[in-house]
């Protein structure tokens, strides 16, 4: 039987920020029944893990798709590999993904993980006409980075109030959209929220990978490498940011919430 958790990542209190599943494999699994385990979990996303000669090898799936690079679940991982002592704290833990190699280190100062990640930045977009009726917004920057596009408003209230058209945001070709703007609170320098439903996830509560690209942008923005993030999700959660070079590390807490076995 499959060992699986279910962690709440970018929080340090249970039932906030971003819940993913995570399985830990003994070997390498199959593609169709690793798509199966995150229909039936119904997570924004499920994690598979194993170990391999140089570390782990590290997959993500939504309830519809695998893909190429996710945040919380990995955070979720490294906790998991190490609350589970499948690994030593003091391990950086190195994950082959298809997003290349992805690291996790511990900070024990103040018990957080943190990842290290390549920089998506934003290039200028013209975004399609359905992408920006589906928010009803007029942003101030539009870009598009590998993987989403991402929108700019004036105002954080309009980033609070955001009510997308699932339906009509489900057919702009891309993994997602983030819609973001700077902070009112001295807390955070920037919050944002994300939605994918073409991959089955109308809204991500707190997604890691969009932070590749938002803090490169207001990394630049701002002025400033270190920089602390709000994803204003109803479960909400907190990502510190620190542009690298062509990295980023994200760092945050995760809370164990469940553990069982698979027995299919």
């Amino acid at each position: 039987m499959t060992r699986i958790l279910q962690i709440d990542a970018f929080t340090d209190r249970p039932f906030r920020g971003n819940p993913a599943a995570v399985c830990l494999l003994e070997a390498p699994a199959s593609e169709i029944w690793m798509q199966n385990v995150a229909a039936e979990m119904n997570l924004s996303e499920t994690a598979f893990v194993h170990k391999t000669a140089d570390g782990f090898a590290l997959r993500w799936f939504t309830p519809l798709v695998e893909v190429d690079l996710c945040g919380h679940a990995t955070l979720a991982t490294a906790h998991a590999l190490w609350e589970e002592q499948i690994a030593g704290r003091e391990q950086t833990l190195r994950f082959e993904s298809r997003s290349g190699i992805l690291t996790a280190t511990s900070v024990p100062e103040s018990n957080a993980i943190r990842l290290d990640f390549p920089a998506t930045p934003p290039q200028p977009y013209e975004a399609p006409p359905e992408l920006l009726s589906a928010f009803d917004l007029t942003p101030t920057y539009v870009g598009r980075s590998t993987y989403d596009a991402i929108l700019v408003v004036d105002a954080e209230a309009q980033v609070l109030d955001l009510t997308p058209d699932f339906r009509q945001l489900a057919q702009v070709p891309l993994r997602g959209v983030i819609v973001t703007a700077r902070s009112t609170s001295q807390e955070y320098n920037f919050i944002s929220r994300f939605f994918a439903p073409a991959t089955g996830v109308d809204e991500d509560p707190v997604t890691g990978s969009a932070h590749c690209c938002l803090a490169p942008y207001w990394s630049e923005v701002l002025q400033r490498k270190e920089l602390v993030a709000f994803q204003a999700s109803p479960r909400g959660g907190v990502v510190r940011t620190n542009v690298v070079e062509d990295r980023v590390q994200l760092t945050g807490h995760a809370v164990t919430v469940l553990r069982g076995e698979l027995t299919q």
